[in-house]
Parts: structure tokens; sequence; C-alpha cells
């Protein structure tokens, strides 16, 4: 090119690619580590890969010592059943009221409680109903008589609303179904430990203080329960890390709360139409008639041993302990059974109320249908045995002290045992966002037969003057509830082949 040829338009350099930068209004991207754990989905700094296999153990472990520690009084109330009665000379019936009074705010609790874990985190909700526990017997040390303890057990029984569904769903989201059962077994054993230690200490604070210093005792047992499970419990690292990555998206004020905003008809018809599934009415029923038995054991294992077989106060306190450890027992080795025998078929290919919450197919969600046929196996072997144990008090066994005390132990590790299966039943069963609602409306039914139980069966052991027609009516109610499940079981399987 000559310098008379006219100059060529030179091309600009494309400019070096700059990486773009967030928009003021946008935060800037987390610099939280994401790593993955072996099994266990996304796991967030909080709670490292190495450390959330271990740390679900401690979960586990402070659920169960409050759930037993807030249940260390009220489960008491059946080895205190003498000095009770001689104190503040009460009837056999005003007694089972003194259950019932314990269990009866729960009926309405446990349905807000419910609504409350699916909400807000289940370490404030549980702590603060502990909470609630210890200050109502505290305060009620100070009662001067029978109706005042009644009032306290009301206030007793609505902080105790939060820590069973609660402390069920913090086990239940740290535990993967193949492990589930056992772990829902472990947990639901506080109960029976901490009525077990409650049978062994309470009546000798009793005789040794007053009735009045078991109070404090309980408060104080269920205070420790409480901050335990504020102190020490963490979400599960996959909620954690979804419940972080929907925040900043989440619109604010009203419209961020959907269930709110809805017609509160539209949400309680849904939830009542759970009522009528198959899955829901077989876990009804079993659980009615297995807390049924589980109260009447409770509340009548140290009087039929004293005043039919002949056995001392003492003895026979120490025999319901014994009764009460079996039933921890059971709860650990029966949801350990549960969790190896799977069934051939799988539930019915949708949620417990799938046409009405379930919302979209989630696959790891119906990885747990295999287990839930054979968790509820578990639970008609528990029946089965129950009816059996039963029978026999009803015979002279009944009256022998060894036989007697062998058939209370029995009925301990089965009537008492079925809980742990059950409730992992009942998380499998729900959809994924209402596990809280699913075990409040399940435990709620359950408390229907708690709090009309203990009364009904004092009152038709004073009106008859015999233990027969109590472990009668508890027979036959736990027979045909063992009828119709079984039923609704085998159609159950048979639509479940068909698929």
């Amino acid at each position: 090119m000559t310098s008379l040829d006219p100059p060529q338009p030179r091309h600009p350099r494309p400019p070096h690619p700059r990486p773009p930068h967030p928009p003021p209004h946008q935060p800037r991207p987390s610099r939280r580590c994401v790593t993955s754990g072996p099994g266990r989905g996304p796991v967030t700094a909080d709670v490292p890969t190495r450390r959330a296999g271990r740390y679900r153990w401690i979960v586990l472990g402070i659920a169960t010592f409050t759930q037993a520690a807030s249940a260390f009084f009220v489960q008491g109330i059946g080895a205190m059943g003498i000095d009770l009665q001689r104190d503040l000379h009460l009837s056999t019936a005003q007694l089972g009221m003194l259950l019932s009074a314990a269990q009866l705010l729960p009926l309405i609790g446990l349905l807000v409680a419910g609504e409350l874990l699916d909400r807000y985190n289940e370490r404030w909700v549980v702590g603060i109903g502990g909470c609630v526990v210890a200050a109502g017997l505290l305060v009620g040390s100070a009662a001067p008589g029978y109706l005042s303890l009644l009032l306290v057990l009301l206030v007793v029984g609505a902080g105790y609303s939060t820590v069973q569904p609660g402390g069920s769903k913090s086990v239940a989201s740290w535990f993967d179904a193949s492990r589930r059962g056992l772990a829902m077994g472990i947990r639901q054993a506080g109960l029976p430990l901490g009525a077990a230690l409650a049978s062994a200490v309470l009546p000798l604070l009793a005789v040794a203080a007053g009735w009045r210093a078991t109070l404090v005792a309980g408060g104080l047992v269920a205070l420790l329960g409480a901050g335990a499970f504020m102190g020490f419990y963490r979400q599960p690292p996959t909620r954690a890390a979804r419940q972080e990555e929907e925040v900043p998206s989440a619109p604010r004020g009203p419209s961020a709360r959907p269930g709110w905003s809805s017609s509160l008809r539209a949400q309680l018809g849904a939830r009542l139409r759970m009522l009528r599934e198959p899955a829901m009415v077989r876990i009804m029923l079993s659980g009615a008639s297995l807390i049924s038995v589980q109260t009447g054991v409770g509340i009548l294992t140290v009087l039929h041993l004293h005043e039919r077989a002949s056995v001392g106060a003492g003895a026979a306190a120490l025999v319901l302990v014994a009764a009460q450890a079996a039933g921890a027992v059971g709860r650990i080795v029966l949801a350990w059974w549960s969790d190896r025998r799977r069934s051939g078929h799988h539930l019915p290919g949708r949620y417990l109320s799938g046409r009405h919450l379930a919302g979209p197919y989630i696959p790891g969600r119906y990885a747990a249908g295999r287990y839930a046929a054979g968790r509820y196996a578990s639970l008609m072997t528990c029946m089965v045995a129950v009816i059996a144990g039963l029978a026999l008090l009803m015979t002279p066994v009944g009256s022998s002290p060894v036989a007697a005390c062998a058939v209370f132990v029995w009925l301990g590790f089965f009537g008492l045992g079925w809980y742990g299966p059950w409730v992992a039943y009942v998380t499998e069963s729900a959809p994924p966002d209402k596990t809280g609602f699913a075990l409040g409306l399940a435990m709620s039914v359950n408390q229907i037969a708690i709090v009309v139980m203990p009364p009904a069966l004092g009152l038709l052991k004073d009106s008859t003057g015999s233990f027969t027609p109590v472990w009668g009516l508890l027979s036959l109610l736990t027979a045909v509830a063992l009828m119709l499940t079984a039923r609704g079981e085998r159609r159950a399987a048979g639509r479940s082949g068909k698929r």
C-alpha cells in the first residue's frame, strides 16, 4: 500500500470483557460453603459434612431427654396414686381426672402446635412449651388442694402440646426412612423412661416431703429439658440451606404467608379431609385403642397389684417402674424391627392427604412407602400381644403376685412400645410440608382417648368393685380396632398390587 492510497478504516479492538457486577439492590452471592454429604444432600458450613452424621445423634439425645423431662411429673401420677388418694381423699375416678386434666388442652393445643411447627423453628416452639410446663408445675406447688391441682395440670398440658409433635418432627427431619424407625423409637422411649424414673422417685419424695414437693421436682426437671433443647437443637443442614436460599427472593409482608392470606375455612376443610384418608383412619383406630391401654396400665397397675394380688405399695410401684422400662425397650426394639421389616407392596401412590395437600410428586418421599407397611405390621403385632395380656389379667393369673407382675411387664413392652413405629408411620405418610399438622392431628385424636379413658376406667372400677370389667373393655376396644385396621390394610395392599 502506497502513501497515495486512502487510509483503511481501523477496526477497534474489542474491549476485554469484565465480569458483571451485581446490581446495587441485589445481595452479593453468599460465601457460605456448600458441600455434599453421602446420602444426606447438601450440607452447609453450619454443620460440616464430617459432623452432620454425628450431630443428628446429639439431636436425638436432646429430643429424648426433653420428652422425658416434660413428661416426668404427669407420668408419675399413677405411681403416686396411693399417696394422693390418702392425702387428698380421692376416689379412683378423681385420680383419673388428674391425668385427664393434663391431657385436656392438648386436644386443641396439638393442632395449634402442628401449625406452629410447620411455620417456625422447632427449637423455639418446643423450648417455650417446655418452659410453660416448668412454670405451671413450680407455681402449682402452692396449690391448696385438689381443684387447684386440676387447674395447674391444665396449664401443664398446654405447654406439653408442643413437646410431643415438635420432638417427633425434629427427629424425623434429621433421619432418613432407613433409620427413622429406630430414631423414633429411641426418642419415644423418653416417655416411658421419664415415667419409670418418676415412678421410682416421686413416691419416695411424696412420703418424705409431701405431694407438693413432687411438683417442684417436676418443674425443675422440665425446665432443664427445655433449656437443653433450646441450647443445643439446630435445624438439619438441608433445611437450613433451603431456607437461606428462599429468604432473599421471598416477598415481604402478608403475601409471604400464603396460609394466613387464604380463607380460614378453606384451610380447615383441606386439613379435615385428612380424616377421610384410609391411612389416617388406620392411624387413628390403632392409636386410640393402644393409647387407651397405655393409660390404663399407667394408672391402674399399682392399684391392681395392691388390691387384687396383695402386693405391697412399694413393690407395686417397682413393678410399674419395670413395666415402664420394658416400654422404653419396646419402643426401641419394635421401631428397629419396623425398619428391617419391609412389606412387598408400597403404600397407595399418593400422600396421606394427596389430592388436597400433597402437591407434586417427590420421589424421595415415596421411598418411605416400603417402610410404612412394615411399621404397621409392627403395630398389629402389638395389638395382638396386648389383647393376650389383658385376657390373662381377667383370669386367676391376675390374682397371682408373680404372674400378674410378669403380665404387666409384658403389657409394658407392647402396650407402651407401639408408639415408636406409630409415630414413624405418621411422619412417613404425611405431605412433606404438613408433617407437623399431621402429627398434631393424629395425636389430637389420641388425646380424646387420653382424656376420656382415665376417669371412665376409674369410674368403671369404682362402680363394679373389680378390675375385670376394666381389662375386658380395653381388650374389646383393641380387638375391634385390630379387626377394622387389618381389613383396611388388606384393601390398601390390594389396590397397591394393581398399580
